[in-house]
């Protein structure tokens, strides 16, 4: 990374492109990605493995037997917003996609704070992504040599966090160098993640009888009014959103894709549909196999809730359950790299509008990355992760918490903003009415009514893992506390880089950047 970070000559940092009027080119190299390319890489960042072992517990906890129908709950917004946000993409394709989106419909004060939810969502998640690696890679040593000693390390605060930040300096050197480093390592990791949950279904549908906690499988467990209070409901949806979240990187990488106009909106959704399946399939089976009793393999005991396949690995596996820690591992690695192409290119877009200091708008030379951007996320991941360690008694549970108020507030904005920028258009045929108007609306203001009736209830110090700071819960804090430190930044922003705040480099009739197809 000793390579100087400077604006690519072809595509400089203020030059206009043709045919794209007042937008310019941020450095980037387009053509770079296919449609498979784009949905390997939001299938790595969603990282089904990673994802499944830190909220299955959790979600359990709130929703119980109706984890199936709380997943499918919770994909209605995700679906409705990803239609929103191939709308938006299709018409100003923008590697800063909500906090660009957001400020062309609603202004830049809305759309400042809409980047900073996306931003905050990351750093989060990046940091937990950061937390799974190092447990599984302690664990996964620790099978692989014999000594249960060696897993016992991951509890260890001081080499823990050590080995987080060369997990994040790892990942940060991948995504300097740029898509097509960043192409060989998913489809590989990707790959065979997939393969080891298949062969966990498998496995646990066929072993389910021999378990002493099994359930039958019921369609009860989609029956929406066996769940007995809304704020169950608003708990569980936020933990499941948490789940799907990640499909948006296929967005952000639209500058980057060919025909991106269409290619990263579509990648999004179809994304969306997959990860659907891959969690129905796996909830379905562990439920069955392990039930949702306290004891036991039960998915609601709270030993299992932090790492649910560190538990049930070796009862369903047998001696192949070294091949889930692998996958997990696999997995959280690399979330951990593809993720820090979203933050790092919203922090680009912020810049190169001028909504943030000027350093963050820099693009490598010799790879066409935002490398600058690409390194203060990194920094900025590894000091989350190391504060939330020494603060939280369960770090896992409360950043994921917290984490769904991150996308409620951030995807729910995009797609209201989705709905206000094309309101003159919306009643110029059906597909206007139900894409930009109708779906966009019911996605944003169901994903607001959670994130309110979350955020009311993790005031209580109990909620999540019971930390607190001066009597209010830590996930209350991390969450709306966050936001909260947005608006501020936001107001030294405005002072120090006026000319966004004042509409000068961002409107909503700015023209849309020209990608070419």
């Amino acid at each position: 990374m000793t390579e100087a970070l400077r604006t690519s000559p072809t595509t400089a940092r203020g030059q206009q492109l043709p045919g794209s009027g007042d937008i310019t080119a941020k450095g980037l190299k387009g053509g770079q990605l296919g449609l498979l390319a784009v949905v390997v890489l939001g299938i790595s960042t969603i990282a089904p493995a990673y994802t499944l072992t830190s909220a299955l517990g959790p979600t359990v906890n709130e929703a119980g037997l109706q984890l199936p129908v709380i997943f499918l709950i919770g994909f209605i917004p995700m679906i409705l917003v990803s239609l929103a946000y191939r709308e938006l993409n299709a018409d100003s394709p923008d590697s800063g996609t909500t906090f660009t989106w957001v400020s062309k419909a609603f202004g830049p004060w809305v759309g400042w704070m809409g980047g900073w939810g996306l931003l905050a969502a990351n750093i989060i998640v990046l940091s937990n992504l950061a937390g799974v690696a190092v447990d599984f890679f302690y664990l996964f040593l620790s099978q692989l040599t014999g000594s249960p000693e060696l897993a016992d390390l991951a509890d260890n605060k001081a080499l823990n966090v050590l080995t987080c930040l060369v997990f994040v300096a790892l990942a940060v050197w991948v995504s300097y160098r740029g898509l097509h480093t960043t192409k060989v390592v998913q489809y590989g990791l990707v790959g065979f993640q997939l393969l080891v949950l298949g062969l966990f279904v498998a496995m646990a549908f066929a072993n389910w009888s021999t378990s002493e906690t099994a359930i039958p499988f019921s369609w009860e467990w989609f029956d929406v009014t066996r769940i007995e209070t809304f704020g169950q409901v608003a708990a569980g949806i936020s933990l499941s959103i948490f789940v799907y979240w990640g499909w948006d990187v296929c967005l952000t990488v639209n500058e980057e894709t060919a025909n991106g106009k269409k290619t990263a909106g579509v990648a999004g959704t179809l994304t969306a549909v997959i990860v659907l399946a891959i969690y129905l399939l796996v909830s379905i089976a562990t439920m069955m196999f392990a039930g949702v009793g306290d004891t036991g393999n039960g998915l609601n005991n709270a030993e299992n809730h932090e790492n649910i396949f560190t538990a049930l690995a070796s009862p369903i596996m047998g001696p192949f359950a070294i091949l889930m820690s692998l996958a997990v591992l696999s997995s959280s690695a690399a979330s951990l790299q593809s993720t820090f192409m979203s933050p790092s290119r919203s922090l680009l877009a912020m810049a190169h509008y001028g909504a943030l200091p000027e350093p963050f708008s820099r693009v490598s030379r010799k790879f066409a990355t935002p490398g600058f951007a690409t390194i203060a996320a990194g920094v900025m991941s590894a000091g989350f992760y190391a504060v939330m360690h020494v603060v939280s008694e369960n770090v896992l549970n409360d950043t994921i918490l917290a984490l769904g108020l991150m996308i409620c507030f951030y995807y729910g904005l995009t797609a209201l903003a989705c709905a206000w920028y094309f309101r003159h258009s919306v009643f110029t045929s059906v597909r206007h009415f139900v894409l930009r108007l109708l779906c966009p609306v019911l996605g944003g203001v169901g994903l607001f009514v959670v994130f309110f009736q979350t955020a009311v209830d993790s005031l209580a110090p109990e909620f999540g893992s019971g930390s607190e700071i001066f009597g209010v819960g830590l996930v209350f804090i991390l969450g709306v506390g966050i936001l909260a430190l947005g608006a501020v930044f936001m107001l030294i922003m405005a002072r120090v880089r006026p000319g966004f705040f004042r509409g000068e480099t961002l409107r909503k009739d700015t023209p849309a950047l020209v990608v070419p197809e």
